[in-house]
């Protein structure tokens, strides 16, 4: 997907923030529609579809939390990712983020670079056309991307979402080294990964469940799958 079709809806009530915020993602290329309050929020997601929802907490008329909430019960939004972008740095106001339905959590002030960053790895999670199809064949593998099953010859192979979300990346490109950091950013985003072998653990029961000789590991750098001559 090209950034020029991507949407970005900017939901803050500060018009500096709308005016900064918006300027540089429009500069990257995306569109960016704007709101000042959450009630303004829910009507322009509802009209623009957006691809991503950056929502301020503090506002007036309807709280970003609240908005939050009725965004996620829209069935044409249920796949918009959302990211609150406030000032309100505690503890809880975060976890009533998380419990409100948001993906991800930025805290203000943050330098705009920065925030662009933050917005390109977000907007990562969004599904390329072809991961978005239901089926994915490659070999004897099909990949059913909706019901997170794996079948092989035929077999069915129930995978845990990681590792199924680690084998859809790296089955999307055969023969492609997909390093290390590319892997953590994508499959597990800004979500805590405990102790750097995360991804060598998920690779291990991966060739246990597919099959070892489909994975290669290329030292220092990452891993890729390669089809073997029979399944060509």
């Amino acid at each position: 997907m090209n950034k020029s079709d991507i949407k970005i809806l900017l939901v803050d009530d500060e018009p500096d923030i709308i005016e900064i915020v918006g300027y540089n993602l429009r500069n990257e290329g995306y569109q960016v529609f704007t709101a000042n309050n959450g009630q303004e929020a829910i009507k322009s997601a509802k009209k623009n579809t957006p691809h991503l929802i950056l929502l301020d907490i503090m506002m007036p008329e309807m709280d970003g939390i609240e908005a939050c909430e009725k965004i996620r019960k829209i069935n044409s939004l249920e796949n918009v990712i959302i990211s609150f972008l406030t000032a309100r740095g505690e503890d809880y106001s975060q976890v009533a983020g998380f419990e409100a339905g948001a993906d991800d959590y930025i805290t203000k002030p943050i330098k705009p670079k920065v925030l662009v960053s933050k917005v390109k790895s977000l907007l990562r999670r969004l599904k390329s056309e072809k991961e978005s199809e239901e089926t994915f064949k490659i070999g004897d593998i099909v990949i059913d991307r909706e019901e997170y099953v794996v079948y092989k010859a035929g077999k069915k192979i129930l995978l845990p979402r990681k590792e199924f979300e680690l084998f859809s990346l790296l089955t999307s490109k055969p023969g492609k080294v997909f390093k290390r950091e590319v892997i953590l950013d994508t499959v597990w985003g800004n979500e805590v990964v405990v102790g750097g072998r995360t991804i060598d653990v998920h690779i291990r029961k991966l060739r246990e469940k597919i099959g070892d000789d489909h994975f290669k590991t290329v030292k220092g750098v990452g891993y890729k799958f390669v089809l073997l001559e029979a399944d060509k």
